[in-house]
């Protein structure tokens, strides 16, 4: 798939704002603080109808407009189709082909993308809640019923939460109702962990040979998905799942009843990744540690090629400079001639020469592309 062209209004910094790409590389060039982040942002939130950056919708908008709205055109399997993606202060309007879409889940999965960003570089050493996070954007993409069922998780979750807080002091004896939050729950939580577990399963083949060729062969990368709830990854059939998350909140009930939290669930689940069976979070290096997060990001590239048959756009945020020669080559090498890419960089000299001389380079100053050149 390819984004030929995308049209900003009052997005970020940008009042209107139209622009159309190479289907390779595509270089945004700028001083910091310029508006070079806020282009690969709004490709970002045009595909996810959500931004990588923050939470709070209203962040997207101008600060003197009522409204942002990002349009995109988008060339997949032989078809251009229309994308338009409204902001306001009362929610998110999504619209396909001008259709406006009755749910943002029946959207996101139109446009796939990846994005690798310096913060994902901390996905291997950072909190569990990045992992997590990083696990639900991406299988979000693939298959777009996960954001529902995540959605409805949390919803629950938090009600439970509630509820469980006011049991730990005293001001609820509703225990009926915390055994009906508990069976809601689970019917859930058994179905994330599913979807979460064949992910990474899948995932991990990719990042295994990914890891081997940046290692040159001399790191065997593995990746495990960690439950939080005691045996649940043993049988992956949904109802022995169920019967173990059952047998798992009976054990945890008095605690959670005490602590006024939900102690166990795919909410408290984690990744864990070992090169030469050793674990690198602990004991990796922080070369080891960033050539973890590059193989996976990669591995991400393939694998939903391998899901929907297309490759997703790819988007750097000056990721480049954080990464040595060696790894920038893998990099770059992955995407040409079959990843349309989006690169933001302060200069092009980290860049390898042939990706500069195929690009198209938007120069950025003061919230406008002042120039474009390709070659």
């Amino acid at each position: 798939m390819k984004l030929e062209s995308i049209t900003l209004t009052n997005f970020r910094n940008y009042h209107q704002l139209s622009l159309s790409f190479s289907s390779s590389v595509n270089v945004f060039l700028g001083e910091n603080a310029q508006g070079k982040t806020n282009l690969l942002e709004a490709i970002y939130v045009l595909a996810m109808a959500k931004s990588h950056r923050t939470p709070h919708d209203k962040e997207l908008i101008k600060w003197d407009s009522d409204y942002g709205k990002i349009e995109g055109r988008l060339m997949k399997r032989n078809r251009s189709i229309p994308l338009e993606l409204i902001i306001s202060k009362k929610g998110k309007k999504a619209k396909v082909n001008h259709l406006e879409q009755s749910k943002l889940s029946h959207y996101v999965g139109m446009c796939n993308v990846v994005i690798f960003a310096p913060e994902d570089l901390n996905l291997v050493k950072g909190s569990p809640g990045l992992r997590r996070r990083f696990i639900d954007m991406e299988i979000g993409q693939i298959k777009p019923i996960y954001i529902h069922e995540l959605s409805q998780y949390q919803k629950i979750l938090q009600q439970r939460n509630a509820l469980l807080k006011d049991l730990s002091t005293k001001r609820s004896s509703m225990t009926a109702m915390l055994d009906i939050l508990t069976e809601q729950l689970i019917e859930l939580a058994a179905q994330i962990t599913i979807r979460r577990f064949q992910f990474i399963e899948s995932l991990r083949g990719w990042a295994k040979k990914v890891h081997a060729s940046i290692s040159r062969g001399m790191e065997d990368l593995d990746i495990a998905y960690i439950s939080s709830t005691p045996n649940v990854l043993e049988n992956m059939e949904l109802s022995k799942l169920k019967e173990e998350f059952v047998k798992g909140f009976q054990t945890v009930r008095e605690r959670e009843i005490q602590r006024g939290m939900t102690l166990i669930g795919p909410h408290r689940d984690d990744l864990q990744f070992e090169i030469n069976h050793r674990d690198v979070q602990t004991y990796g290096s922080q070369g080891q540690q960033r050539t973890t997060a590059l193989s996976l990001k990669l591995a991400e590239i393939e694998l939903i090629n391998q899901e929907i048959g297309e490759y997703p756009l790819l988007l750097l945020d000056d990721v480049l400079s954080e990464l040595d020669d060696f790894r920038q080559t893998h990099l770059l090498e992955t995407f040409k001639q079959k990843v349309q890419t989006f690169v933001t960089t302060t200069n092009v000299d980290g860049l390898d020469a042939d990706v500069i001389n195929q690009a198209t380079s938007f120069i950025v100053r003061n919230g406008e592309v002042v120039s474009q050149t390709q070659d």
